[in-house]
């Protein structure tokens, strides 16, 4: 369904039962609170957790009936908020490479703290807070965004917009609070998103500052205080991720919108279903669950992109349906599912013009030289 997320309190129904999302508070989870999130995926769920696009976690395979027990434990843990409207509100990606007390930890901590003053936002708006030293959420789609400026300021940028407006230290907040209900009150709801909404902005909003340089990718492989693990599908058992975070040393994670987990204290490298290779070709590939675990696909999509990952330069997106959910930008190799065919084209969006249509996999494999 377009245009609304689950999370703890409003679960979604696919194909293999619900998808529960936990929201991090600036993507990271204590060893301890981990290990309640992966013991409520075994006891309530189907034993798989999932990294979405905003650094949440997911829970799959949750049984209707099991779903109010899922979501008092995990309220009892502290890792979904006990007020339902409040943890919907918490749509916050934040730089990953936040240190305590930086600018980017004290801006989302503030703003998940005065999420009650907002104005109620389409069910797919979020805000991105990049306020480190460059850009590293540079590619992340966010409607507004809070992001460290060339000349070192800080900047609040609207989405589609490729400059920003300068602010005091301390005044994030409110800006963020002023554009979003300028958004609401000039029809922003009926666009949904801040890159649609094609009405001019408000003088006070609409700066000439542009953002800082984008930092280099975070790559799988060791990094002072830990190990950073490429999830392929962005997809891990619990049972493993759980033995991971008993490992003596291992203090918690961290999660990354590139389907990377950040372990903090973590020296074992070698973890079943995880990569530490940033060559391994499966982590140029963004494929949703497709079909049958998705009510929306109509074709396999994973078993395909695992043909296909080793022969396609550059990215390589697989999506079930047009709704392109595991990717929103273009990929330089797209297939799409359509009426349990594939369309195929180059980059481009799920929801662009095919170059071919109606093609089997077979077919896709000779067109790209797989077979």
């Amino acid at each position: 369904m377009r245009g609304w997320c689950p999370d703890a309190w409003h679960p979604m129904m696919a194909g293999d039962g619900l998808l529960v999302r936990v929201k991090p508070h600036l993507g990271r989870m204590s060893a301890v609170e981990v290990q309640a999130l992966c013991e409520a995926a075994l006891a309530y769920g189907n034993g798989q957790i999932d990294l979405t696009r905003r650094a949440n976690f997911q829970i799959r395979g949750v049984e209707e009936a099991c779903w109010p027990r899922l979501l008092e434990q995990l309220c009892a843990a502290n890792i979904v908020d006990g007020d339902g409207e409040q943890e919907s509100r918490r749509n916050i990606l934040a730089a990953p490479d936040w240190r305590a007390g930086d600018d980017t930890a004290r801006i989302a901590g503030e703003l998940r703290d005065r999420l009650q003053e907002f104005s109620q936002l389409p069910g797919k708006v979020g805000f991105v807070i990049d306020a480190g030293e460059g850009l590293a959420l540079a590619c992340e789609p966010g409607d507004f965004r809070i992001e460290r400026a060339g000349d070192g300021s800080l900047l609040l940028r609207a989405d589609g917009r490729d400059r920003g407006v300068t602010l005091r230290v301390g005044s994030e907040v409110d800006a963020l609070l002023a554009l979003t209900r300028w958004f609401v009150d000039s029809g922003g709801a009926a666009a949904r998103r801040m890159a649609r909404h094609d009405t001019p902005l408000p003088d006070w909003a609409a700066g000439d500052a542009r953002p800082a340089p984008a930092l280099p990718a975070i790559l799988p492989g060791e990094r002072p205080g830990g190990i950073v693990f490429g999830v392929p599908f962005a997809r891990i058992e619990a049972r493993v991720l759980l033995d991971l975070m008993r490992t003596p040393g291992v203090t918690g994670l961290r999660l990354t919108p590139r389907r990377m987990l950040f372990v903090e204290g973590a020296t074992l490298p070698d973890i079943p279903g995880l990569t530490t290779d940033p060559a391994d070709p499966l982590l140029r590939v963004d494929a949703c669950p497709g079909a049958p675990v998705c009510p929306q696909a109509s074709v396999e999509t994973r078993d395909l992109a695992r043909l296909l990952c080793t022969s396609v330069q550059g990215g390589l997106h697989v999506s079930g349906c047009g709704k392109g959910c595991a990717r929103s930008r273009p990929a330089d190799v797209t297939v799409v599912g359509h009426n349990g065919r594939y369309d195929l084209a180059f980059a481009a969006r799920a929801d662009a013009e095919p170059l071919y249509r109606g093609l089997d996999s077979a077919e896709i494999l000779v067109l790209l030289g797989a077979s």
